[in-house]
């Protein structure tokens, strides 16, 4: 019987990790978002600020962050039409959370590195 509960209380950390971990996981998801957080807002910006984001690839992740409200799409009534991308106030609690990830690395990266020295 307790064997079970371990189980299940794994499973309730893992399943929202798991789900948070699909919407900014992949290769170029973080850095549009970070991309898009530092002001570059129109979709030539974002991709020259992101080495090696093709066309067609920055499109869909933009459309993905979309779709799961962390990335808004703005269509500026000008001649030509302008697209603009701004991020939407619940991005920010995105925030914390890449700075967390960003002392991990950094704090990672040192401890793999001083750890494979003689």
């Amino acid at each position: 019987m307790a064997q079970k509960k371990v189980h299940c209380d794994c499973l309730d950390t893992v399943k929202p990790v798991r789900d948070a971990l699909d919407v900014i996981s992949g290769k170029w998801k973080l850095p549009i978002i970070i991309s898009v957080g530092v002001g570059n807002d129109r979709f030539t910006d974002i991709q020259e600020s992101i080495p090696g984001v093709t066309p067609k690839v920055l499109a869909k992740e933009l459309k993905d962050l979309e779709q799961h409200k962390l990335i808004k799409r703005i269509i500026l009534d000008e001649y030509p039409v302008k697209i603009s991308y701004k991020l939407e106030p619940y991005a920010d609690t995105l925030t914390p959370i890449i700075y967390s990830l960003k002392d991990w690395g950094i704090n990672h990266k040192k401890k793999v590195t001083d750890q494979s020295k003689p």
